[in-house]
């Protein structure tokens, strides 16, 4: 049967269900690095994973977890060796090949990472798949030219993980962040994070009608998509840009091709998955150092036999900030 350990196991019978499980590391797909996990993270990606989306996970029964931080327990290639401190995110991590929510995950090592200097395993996670996604959205934004001096920048979505690991890194980089979001009663929240401007969701629907509305944000990072992307776009300010990652309020939107043409903005896609390692490294660093974050003021902390309950939560809009979850 071969050494056990825990996981989330999630069936179909018909209906899907979550729970812990034992099972046996022989159960592990093939890998070149065996990790012992220390610490994961809740994303809405798991949420749907756990509860049967195919477009994230195919087939079942499945363990999600598309984040993991741990220690190497062994080896098959030089560049990674055992007792090497190391993070993954992405890649088919928790989609088709069992993911980090559970104590053990063996993985190709191209998908892994060495944690920074700078970061312990547990900021790692509090960061997750959402801390690289945010950063990259910001870089993003940055290279395309966005400045501090030339406006506020809106983060929709702002209390979920990526909009609020943007809201921070945004203010700690010296911008006006404007915070949007349909939790009004989240608004001292995300002015504790550094937001200097909250907006309610329902505002960034309005002027659908219109080809342009009054050039406003100097930047954008998007994690809703749907049409409320498209409508924040039309009110970029001149040679403005909008990150954009994420899909909660929808995978399509409708729009026209003016505030292109006429205020020449930008659509910048972001994405966080088969991201190259090379440049998930490189970000990685940035987080370590000179983009470090107090997350604690965004952390609940949870153990692994809590995460159905707080799938259920997300899949409700009920969670704010970041889920970390502690392997024991």
């Amino acid at each position: 049967m071969g050494t056990m350990y825990q996981a989330l196991w999630v069936t179909e019978t018909p209906q899907f269900e979550q729970k812990i499980v034992e099972r046996s590391l022989a159960d592990l797909p093939e890998g070149e690095v065996l990790i012992r996990v220390h610490y994961s993270s809740l994303n809405y990606k798991d949420a749907l994973s756990a509860t049967g989306n195919r477009g994230v996970t195919r087939h079942f029964p499945h363990t999600p977890g598309i984040d993991a931080a741990g220690v190497v327990e062994h080896s098959s290639v030089p560049g990674v060796a055992a007792g090497d401190e190391v993070i993954v995110t992405g890649y088919d991590l928790g989609m088709n090949t069992y993911g980090g929510l559970a104590q053990y995950i063996r993985v190709p090592a191209s998908w892994v990472v060495k944690c920074p200097a700078g970061l312990s395993l547990r900021e790692a996670m509090a960061l997750g798949t959402a801390g690289l996604t945010a950063a990259l959205c910001v870089a993003k934004l940055l290279h395309a030219g966005v400045h501090a001096a030339n406006g506020p920048v809106l983060v929709t979505g702002a209390t979920g993980g990526v909009g609020s690991i943007a809201v921070m890194l945004l203010a700690k980089l010296g911008f006006q962040v404007a915070a949007a979001t349909g939790k009004a009663e989240q608004s001292s929240f995300l002015r504790r994070l550094g937001a200097t401007e909250i907006v309610a969701r329902s505002a960034l629907l309005e002027g659908m009608d219109k080809a342009l509305l009054k050039p406003t944000w100097a930047g954008i990072v998007d994690t809703v998509g749907g049409d409320i992307l498209f409508n924040a776009l039309k009110a970029l300010q001149h040679s403005g840009s909008a990150a954009c990652c994420g899909l909660t309020t929808g995978a399509n939107f409708s729009g026209s091709v003016l505030p292109f043409i006429l205020r020449g903005v930008n659509l910048l896609g972001v994405d966080s998955v088969e991201l190259p390692l090379a440049d998930k490294v490189s970000m990685w660093d940035k987080l370590a150092t000179e983009w470090k974050l107090d997350l604690e003021p965004l952390v609940k902390e949870i153990s692994l036999t809590e995460v159905p309950t707080a799938i259920i939560a997300m899949l409700a809009s009920q969670q704010v900030g970041r889920t970390l979850v502690r392997i024991d």
